[in-house]
């Protein structure tokens, strides 16, 4: 194997460059960086993942969405990348419904809603069951974002989120647009 010693390649003719042929693997070593200084985009990767977990009891009959302090933070790299939000998380039913909500920094800033939404009701009363949220985020800012989940009881009896017995988990997964 032969090796090449240049600072730049530019095409022979016209503007496209082509690396290797159909079939080829281009092996990048480890330690070595690819930078976009230009305008491509389409990569779809994967930048950055945060995960938080817990399992602190919080029990209400209150029907407005209180907090569950079950948060994470994340400082996205660029305006127009993506946050995907996923809980796996746990609650126990008392003959009524919940709802679970994600909030973005303030519990003022909604950001899961309509089919996103983890709404479960279950019979008999006190059942427990595994509710997942999924939500795919748009937040177009660089600043650190706090997402927090909420629950309300729809029912008015008393219902717990995030039991002391099981650990519940929280990821954001910042994608690259």
């Amino acid at each position: 194997m032969a090796t090449l010693f240049v600072d730049k390649i530019d095409p022979q003719s016209g503007t496209s460059l082509e690396i290797g042929s159909s079939g080829d693997t281009i092996t990048i070593p480890s330690g070595a960086t690819i930078t976009n200084s230009g305008t491509a985009t389409g990569f779809g990767k994967v930048l950055q993942a945060v995960t938080s977990t817990s399992s602190t009891n919080i029990s209400t009959t209150s029907q407005t969405f209180v907090t569950t302090n079950f948060s994470l933070a994340i400082t996205p790299s660029t305006t127009s990348s993506k946050i995907l939000l996923m809980a796996n998380t746990v609650a126990q039913i008392n003959g009524s419904d919940i709802n679970l909500d994600i909030y973005r920094s303030t519990s003022s800033s909604f950001v899961s809603g309509g089919k996103s939404r983890g709404l479960i009701g279950m019979e008999p009363a006190n059942a427990m069951m595994s509710v997942p949220i999924i939500h795919l985020d748009s937040p177009s800012t660089t600043s650190a974002i706090t997402y927090t989940i909420y629950f309300r009881n729809n029912g008015g009896q008393t219902s717990s989120f995030l039991r002391s017995d099981v650990l519940s988990s929280f990821t954001a997964l910042e994608i690259g647009a």
